[in-house]
């Protein structure tokens, strides 16, 4: 891939900022828009690369402003570098700040969207993926009274969608009683998958999910605060249902301390919080060693990340659920291209070269624009 050079000529940041259908509520808090930065990167034989992150307060620490701030800083650091040596950008990324791994991760999927052009394949074939599994993605209940809730998920349930995702978080009592509400409501058939969003203590935990083992739930994604994950092994232990690694699991250290203290069954994996695929796919290598399963799941991404989130889950036989739902939670969709959306949570991922999504130039006009 590093035998060549594409350098690096300008790279642009906009502002996506796309109000939701409905206020998306999870126990850290609600949200109303999708505050997206898209990250657009240009090299010396006319590709481009598209590329977008959805940054997240409590969870990467960073905002839509301070993807644009630190966005300029790396922006400056990357502009003249080789374009398909992702390592060595990642790199230079890292070296110039810590952290801010949302921020990184949309120059990231530029990149890989460069990269994959270059080599004349769909991204899902340049992470060395195949088609041969069919993606299903969840559709996700905000948390709210039970009847709403269960409500919610009935709609989902008759629009076809074939698995349900609970937002949860709130005390034994409150979740127990949602999960009952919901599960009336749309029968036993239906996966339910649950995310407390570390919002229990661990008794709280191992008692809400001991207290749902009736209820067929198929994992529930971080049930306890991610500072506390040398407690998180003991949930795993008394638990039924299996557990699921989200906030404690970031980057590739935190994989290989998780695997080495036993602490989780499985993992999701947001490129936002990775830092995009190139550190994602280290995760996935250490899962698949382990042999344990995936989720690949995301922020507010619009069909840019979501895209590559597709091409991502194509790449491994261990990825076995995702969660690409929230485009369609959108109001308008600024997208051409991407992944497709049919009946039953079917995602279909596209076969043209690179990423397969874009904004058109006229869209990216009506943005709030940086150029460097």
């Amino acid at each position: 891939m590093n035998e060549q050079h594409l350098e690096i000529t300008q790279i642009e940041l906009y502002k996506l900022s796309i109000p939701l259908k409905e206020p998306f509520i999870i126990s850290l808090g609600t949200i109303y828009n999708a505050e997206n930065v898209i990250a657009v990167i240009r090299v010396n034989n006319g590709l481009t690369g598209f590329g977008e992150c959805s940054p997240f307060m409590t969870i990467n620490g960073e905002t839509q402003a301070t993807c644009f701030l630190i966005g300029e800083i790396l922006a400056k650091k990357l502009k003249g570098k080789n374009a398909l040596n992702i390592e060595d950008c990642m790199n230079v990324m890292d070296k110039t700040i810590y952290g801010n791994s949302s921020i990184k991760s949309a120059f990231d999927i530029a990149l890989y969207d460069i990269a994959s052009q270059h080599a004349g394949k769909p991204l899902y074939k340049f992470l060395g993926g195949k088609k041969s599994k069919t993606l299903l993605t969840d559709y996700t209940v905000s948390i709210g009274e039970p009847a709403k809730m269960a409500g919610d998920a009935l709609k989902i349930k008759n629009a076809g969608f074939g698995v349900i995702k609970v937002k949860l978080g709130e005390n034994k009592n409150a979740d127990v009683e949602r999960i009952k509400a919901i599960r009336k409501a749309v029968g036993k058939k239906i996966p339910i998958r649950i995310d407390a969003n570390q919002g229990w203590d661990v008794k709280t935990a191992i008692k809400v999910l001991t207290a749902l083992k009736e209820h067929h739930i198929q994992f529930c994604e971080e049930p306890i605060p991610r500072w506390d994950f040398m407690s998180l092994g003991k949930v795993r232990k008394k638990s039924p249902i299996p557990v699921m690694a989200d906030e404690s699991c970031c980057d590739h250290h935190d994989a290989k301390r998780l695997i080495q203290l036993k602490s989780c069954d499985m993992f999701n994996l947001k490129l936002g919080k990775s830092s995009g695929l190139f550190k994602a796919k280290k995760i996935i290598a250490l899962a698949e060693k382990n042999n344990m399963k995936m989720q690949v799941g995301g922020f507010m991404e619009s069909k840019i990340a979501m895209t590559a989130n597709a091409h991502l889950a194509l790449s491994s036989k261990n990825i076995l659920y995702c969660d690409f739902d929230t485009p369609l939670m959108f109001e308008k969709d600024p997208v051409s291209g991407g992944i497709m959306y049919q009946p039953n949570g079917i995602v279909k991922v596209p076969d043209t070269v690179g990423l397969g999504a874009w904004i058109e130039k006229e869209q990216l006009d009506k943005l709030e624009k940086m150029i460097i």
